[in-house]
């Protein structure tokens, strides 16, 4: 499997948006963009895989609060990485339709 695949397995596997989509917050029912992707590498002092320190493939994902009145980018941004052997993604966040 190559780099790219494992980046790309860890945005099918958790079903993550795409930038430009729409997500909502669970916990404080507020709507955000997705504004950034990156594919990136976070080191673990014990892998899910061997017990050992490892290297775990990616994916950090930039938001950005929709508010009325504020342009894009604009106001408040949040960043978090998802990996294959956490559900953050999942407990936090819901994918919605656009909204205007």
């Amino acid at each position: 499997m190559s780099v790219w695949e494992e980046h790309d397995e860890v945005i099918m596997k958790k079903k993550l948006p795409i930038v430009g989509q729409i997500v909502r917050s669970k916990i404080y029912n507020t709507y955000w963009r997705v504004m950034e992707k990156r594919e990136i590498w976070q080191h673990t002092a014990n892998s899910p895989q061997s017990g050992k320190g490892a290297l775990l493939p990616t994916i950090y994902l930039a938001f950005w609060k929709i508010q009325k009145g504020v342009m894009p980018g604009v106001g408040k941004i949040l960043g978090y990485t998802y990996t294959l052997f956490d559900n953050t993604f999942e407990s936090n966040w819901e994918i919605v339709e656009e909204t205007d």
